[in-house]
């Protein structure tokens, strides 16, 4: 956890850079591996400096072969270690789904508890920055679908360092994926030296009475734009950030629900199928006494990430359609 310390202003890539730089100095069992991350630091230099740092044992680029990298990592986990693997792109994560569906969360199961897999599988997702097809996918519905394993997604900064380091200590698999858009598109204030946040814990990073808003990675950003907005209009919006979507924090979600009577669910990727419909659900479940209008989903098109086209300011929420979306609740 966070005690009384020096703080910094840090991008969200010097953050995760500088969690990966802890993790190896404190722990001899930390490896970090993948598509370009040694001697080039990464294709966003999250791994910047790591390898000179640390040497070509601990610090090292791999084939471009997804399943290979995530087999790999499964086996160095088995064998005791703690690895940390890149994949480029959650959009190259495809080739992997055998090793990520077969072996990656089943083995604790698999072996009763005598073999685990501590290994973290990071991955820069979504879109806001004009990048190629599938470098801008969110598969995070696909990843959560997997049994025994965590699917973390921080929203800045501070939370990016001191959650990576938890999902590195944890000894069970963790997908750790961030939000392409936010890599320099957000600064904040980090803590110095070795901290941790708890896994499995939403936050609430702006209280409002009028509804709730349900988000997390880059749509943390747009909904806390839209909760400006709305404020010089007089409507307070509650801002919840999920950060770990399995295991998901049920708790915050329906305490929030049964402040606001009304909630708005905000993610990424496309809209059926997407991780938002379990949110929903969760709501409906747990909280469906204390809704005064049915849950709107914010969400992406059924249909592929544009590439490069402007027409990606259409298919990625903004804070216009968030502010729709509130309109309907608090219309309905």
């Amino acid at each position: 956890m966070i005690a009384e310390r020096e703080t910094r202003v840090l991008n969200n890539v010097q953050a995760i850079n500088e969690a990966l730089d802890l993790a190896l100095a404190q722990d001899p069992r930390v490896v970090v591996f993948g598509e370009d991350v040694g001697r080039m630091g990464g294709v966003f230099r999250a791994s910047d400096g790591l390898q000179q740092k640390y040497g070509e044992q601990r610090v090292f680029d791999t084939p471009l072969a997804e399943s290979g990298i995530v087999g790999f990592g499964i086996g160095l986990a088995m064998a005791g270690l703690r690895p940390v693997a890149e994949i480029q792109f959650a959009g190259f994560l495809y080739p992997a789904l055998d090793q990520i569906l077969s072996h990656l969360g089943r083995m604790r199961h698999r072996t009763r508890g005598r073999f685990t897999v501590p290994m973290v599988i990071r991955a820069p997702y979504g879109g806001g920055v004009k990048t190629p097809e599938q470098h801008a996918d969110s598969p995070e519905a696909v990843l959560c679908h997997v049994p025994g394993v965590k699917v973390v997604i921080p929203a800045s900064p501070e939370r990016a360092k001191g959650l990576l380091l938890s999902a590195i200590e944890d000894p069970d698999p963790v997908f750790f994926l961030e939000a392409i858009k936010l890599y320099r598109g957000v600064k904040g204030e980090v803590p110095e030296g070795y901290y941790t946040l708890p896994l499995g814990k939403a936050r609430v990073v702006r209280e409002g009475q009028a509804a709730s808003l349900f988000c997390y990675g880059g749509m943390v950003e747009v909904c806390q734009k839209a909760a400006e907005v709305a404020a010089r209009e007089g409507v307070e919006l509650e801002v919840v950030d999920l950060e770990t979507l399995v295991p998901l924090d049920t708790e915050t979600i329906v305490a929030s629900v049964q402040k606001t009577g009304r909630a708005v669910v905000v993610y990424e990727a496309m809209r059926t199928g997407g991780f938002g419909a379990e949110i929903a659900a969760r709501i409906v479940e747990e909280a469906l006494d204390y809704l005064q209008a049915p849950i709107v989903r914010v969400a992406g098109w059924d249909a592929p990430y544009p590439p490069f086209s402007a027409v990606e300011n259409y298919y990625r929420p903004d804070a216009k359609r968030v502010l729709e979306a509130v309109r309907k609740v608090l219309t309905h």
